[in-house]
């Protein structure tokens, strides 16, 4: 099911330690095939190393594993809430890279200071505001996803021209039209 959105998701994966985004196995890709209404996730905890396109869980717009033997990764709600409410979004990254999560953990907007970041991003990185403490015994996972589209409408930013979001003390969540382009 899904084999090639599994190859690019894969490959999107592939893509993170390579470029120093993560650390062990903090941090995900997902893609979306929208017409089916599925997307697929890296699963938790499986080193990079050791990752394979067959490892990957297959995903439902309620959160419901549909395919797979593995456990989606934690932050599977976060990328539930966020297709749901960013409907033009094809993939999503989450990682734990040190330079965004320095503004997270400082709960910092990252401004906008360079043309590479005018290339990518049309206004400042956000920074979501932090979870409360009854957030975070609720439903960490999914108020992440919540604390991000709160954002995106209290700020009035469009969601396809600031591609990303810090979340404060945790890291940077970003998306585009396919699993590559959120990478990127």
């Amino acid at each position: 099911m899904l084999e090639q959105l599994k190859q690019e998701v894969y490959e999107a994966n592939m893509q993170l330690p390579k470029l120093d985004l993560v650390t062990f196995t903090w941090g995900n890709v997902s893609g979306i095939d929208r017409k089916q209404g599925l997307f697929v996730i890296k699963p938790s905890g499986v080193p990079y190393e050791e990752l394979t396109p067959e490892d990957l869980v297959v995903v439902n717009l309620k959160g419901e594993v549909v395919e797979g033997s593995r456990n989606p990764s934690s932050d599977t709600p976060t990328h539930t809430y966020l297709y749901n409410h960013f409907p033009k979004i094809g993939g999503i990254v989450h990682t734990h890279s040190p330079w965004a999560v320095a503004f997270a953990a400082a709960q910092m907007d990252i401004p906008a200071l360079n043309t590479t970041h005018a290339d990518t991003f049309y206004t400042d990185v956000p920074a979501a505001d932090a979870l409360t403490k009854a957030e975070i015994e609720e439903d960490y996972e999914g108020n992440t996803g919540k604390t991000i589209v709160r954002t995106f409408k209290e700020r009035h930013l469009d969601y396809e021209a600031t591609p990303g979001c810090l979340v404060s003390q945790h890291g940077p969540f970003t998306w585009g039209e396919t699993a590559a382009k959120a990478v990127y």
